[in-house]
């Protein structure tokens, strides 16, 4: 009877992906380092809230 244990042909890659993302770290397109900071996130974050705020809400009755 064959020992199928010392074959050595399992599952080797089992933890990495088949694919690299578009948009991964690191790559042309987005490398290291171009982090946005958040500041600028923040503020319009802030600026939308301030838009939704001032809108009439909506009663859905037609």
């Amino acid at each position: 009877m064959p020992d199928y244990g010392k074959q050595k042909s399992g599952n080797a890659n089992r933890g990495a992906p088949g694919h690299r993302e578009h948009n991964a770290p690191g790559g042309r397109k987005n490398p290291f380092g171009t982090r946005p900071d958040k500041t600028a996130l923040l503020a319009r974050m802030k600026e939308q809230a301030q838009k939704a705020g001032r809108k009439e809400p909506e009663t859905g009755e037609g």
